[in-house]
């Protein structure tokens, strides 16, 4: 059922504008005594759940007694981050999930759907995790809240993706992403309906329909005109219809489709929201489709200090480098410790160009940054962030083509986790 809905490409919705359309679908739920919230980790800021979260605060007060970040494999939260996502709501509501310890198994999905359904691009079962929280809570009411954006995994972030991945376990993770990457990145990225989002709607319909699951759903985008980060649309529903409206409104936000293939892409990686590869590289994922071969992409990246937020995840980035598809496929056979975190190798396939087209790291020069070695020994070029910074300087730069002093024309992305670019001859319709 879908409880409220407002959106499309011109609105600008207000903080005043979520309260009321958050508390309009509350007041058409009924009294709830024990709630949860499942908001995004700090890696999703410009989402607004931060906002909706402490909105739903207010509105059940003391019946909201716990709140889970969606963190997956992503680090903790700090207490900075905390207080700056959440503002007024108690840091003490917090719970951390930890993907390696806190889930329970709630299904399989079976091994014959995963092959139907991925056209045989693998074949094994699928087992539906969730953090133990979620069951052992007893709560009447999970308000998993999120923005709707292109993903390189699912196709369309969000929706109970919140819940597979973002409070899933070890396995889910790894084969939920492997999925993804042995079907095709770029035949899902931008699409609502592919083979990883359904295998999380049969695990919903199967295995969590019962659960009192209510989805806050955000569109949000850059506006060029102005360069400011606007929220264009709220939905609020307990079913797929929901993520259906919120996806068919982020294709018209925040996916560019661009006439012609792009020959150097630079890309600026807010140092408050990227300090891994395993986010930054949102900036390969995101561009893909749009550079043409022999492109170049550069990425400035001031505050990159790790490849994995996960230690293990970062360990297996280091050794096995991002080297392509048929590296990577080559190193699981031979290697069990990489079968066994499927995640890092889909994530490894996801981060090459496959030769391409180049990709040039510039991380910022702070105690702890990862090191010119370190960035080429996993296969990215590295530049100093000084002089990249003096040519193409992201305080000058607007979003999309820029012309420099040179006559050199490049495309700037100011935050790549907002959007998708492609050519039109490389977008799957």
């Amino acid at each position: 059922m879908l409880y409220y809905q407002i959106g499309s490409p011109e609105h600008e919705l207000t903080a005043d504008d979520l309260k009321k359309g958050l508390f309009e679908a509350f007041d058409k739920l009924g009294a709830r005594v024990k709630v949860l919230a499942i908001p995004p980790d700090y890696t999703r800021l410009p989402s607004r759940a931060g906002e909706l979260t402490e909105m739903a605060w207010h509105y059940y007060g003391d019946a909201l007694t716990d709140v889970l970040p969606a963190l997956g494999t992503h680090s903790p939260m700090t207490a900075n981050q905390i207080a700056h996502m959440f503002g007024s709501m108690p840091p003490s509501l917090i719970r951390e999930h930890d993907w390696r310890n806190d889930v329970v198994t709630v299904g399989t999905v079976p091994a014959e759907f995963v092959k139907e359904v991925t056209g045989g691009a693998v074949e094994f079962p699928w087992p539906a995790q969730i953090n133990k929280l979620l069951i052992e809570g007893n709560f009447d009411l999970i308000l998993s809240i999120g923005q709707v954006v292109p993903h390189e995994v699912v196709g369309m972030a969000n929706y109970n993706k919140n819940i597979f991945v973002g409070t899933g376990g070890v396995e889910g993770i790894n084969k939920s992403h492997f999925i993804g990457a042995a079907f095709g990145m770029e035949r899902m990225m931008g699409h609502a309906d592919t083979p990883v989002r359904r295998i999380f709607n049969y695990a919903s319909e199967h295995f969590t329909n019962h659960m009192p699951i209510l989805y806050v759903q955000t569109v949000v985008g850059l506006d060029k005109t102005d360069g400011k980060i606007k929220t264009r649309g709220l939905f609020i529903g307990d079913d797929f219809e929901v993520f259906d409206k919120a996806a068919k409104l982020a294709l018209l936000v925040n996916f560019e489709m661009l006439e012609r293939p792009l020959k150097k892409v630079v890309v600026y990686l807010d140092p408050t929201e990227f300090k891994s590869t395993w986010l930054g590289n949102k900036s390969i994922y995101r561009t893909r489709m749009a550079i043409g071969d022999e492109g170049e992409l550069i990425v400035l990246a001031p505050a990159l200090k790790e490849f994995g937020e996960d230690k293990e995840i970062d360990r297996l980035i280091r050794k096995y480098g991002y080297f392509g598809t048929p590296a990577t496929l080559k190193a699981c056979d031979e290697h069990e410790e990489l079968r066994n975190n499927l995640s890092a190798a889909a994530h490894l396939i996801h981060g090459s160009s496959e030769g391409r087209f180049s990709i040039t790291y510039c991380p910022g020069k702070a105690p702890g940054n990862l090191t010119q070695a370190e960035i080429e020994s996993v296969g990215f070029k590295y530049f100093d962030i000084d002089e990249m910074t003096l040519k193409y300087d992201p305080a000058q730069l607007r979003d999309g083509f820029n012309t420099m002093a040179d006559g050199e024309e490049i495309f700037y992305i100011s935050n790549p986790a907002l959007g998708l670019w492609a050519f039109k001859d490389r977008f799957n319709y």
